[in-house]
């Protein structure tokens, strides 16, 4: 008998064509395609576990996930094997043996989201599914400012949907930036820390987030309260009277599940 092993892979995905990361039943979801690409190829039903379960629109740039199994595939070889199993929007960045009490959910130490607002008076109409198209010039100087209230440990409970689905709603945000950019380097999902705030020319605003975890819907909570502050609806003082509240009614919208992004997370 094969002894067990533990796979830890980085995925990239587009979340359009999914219900979300979990298995359901109204639609696919990608923790089922990707246990049916397991399946093909190691003949085993294994439990894929994730970092984060992304929604239903959701995109990720360096989801991690983790799975058990007795197959004698080399580890780096199950990045190839499994693509060959998988559609095109899910890819397998990297695949690594991992230690088997690894686990992908309650190892990571913190995450980081982006969220993309296209700005363009005129939207590009190809990137409909993956930002929100918002025509009226937004000030992105006044969501950043902002968004320096939410860094640190707080009840985020203004900003998660259904409250409560955690134990408990503090958590710790270690950086928030909005900035304005050009289109082309906004894809990519790097380990390192993102740009310094540059308030120059472009049509793409991008909210990044680094938390210790995340509430039901909280990064586009707290962007859908930042976008009134960019209409100048709100201001910073409407943002603290809101955070301190701890009610989800006073604070903005859900903004669309399209624009947002999982792209790193980070283990001890």
């Amino acid at each position: 008998m094969s002894s067990t092993r533990n796979i830890r892979i980085k995925l990239a995905y587009d979340g359009t064509a999914y219900c979300g990361w979990q298995v359901q039943e109204n639609g696919p979801s990608l923790q089922a395609t990707i246990e049916r690409a397991i399946l093909k190829l190691t003949g085993e039903k294994a439990a894929l576990l994730s970092a984060g379960r992304t929604d239903s629109g959701v995109h990720a740039l360096g989801q991690v996930a983790n799975f058990h199994t007795s197959s004698q595939i080399p580890a780096e070889n199950f990045r190839p094997a499994l693509q060959a199993f998988l559609p095109h929007d899910i890819v397998v960045l990297e695949a690594c043996e991992a230690p088997l009490d690894f686990h992908s959910t309650f190892k990571a130490t913190r995450k980081r989201y982006r969220y993309l607002i296209d700005n363009s008076p005129v939207p590009l109409p190809f990137l409909r599914s993956y930002t929100w198209s918002m025509r009226r010039r937004l000030n992105e100087r006044a969501m950043h400012e902002a968004g320096q209230l939410l860094v640190g440990k707080h009840d985020f409970r203004s900003f998660e949907t259904d409250w409560p689905n955690k134990v408990t709603s503090v958590r710790t945000v270690f950086e928030v930036s909005v900035t304005r950019r050009p289109l082309w380097n906004l894809f990519a999902g790097d380990e390192g820390e993102p740009e310094p705030p540059a308030h120059g020319t472009g049509d793409i605003i991008a909210l990044e987030i680094t938390a210790d975890g995340f509430l039901y819907n909280m990064v586009r909570s707290i962007l859908g309260t930042l976008v009134n502050v960019g209409r100048d609806k709100w201001t910073i003082d409407d943002v603290a009277r809101i955070l301190k509240a701890q009610d989800r009614s006073i604070a903005g919208c859900t903004a669309p599940a399209c624009g947002l992004y999982l792209v790193n997370v980070w283990y001890e």
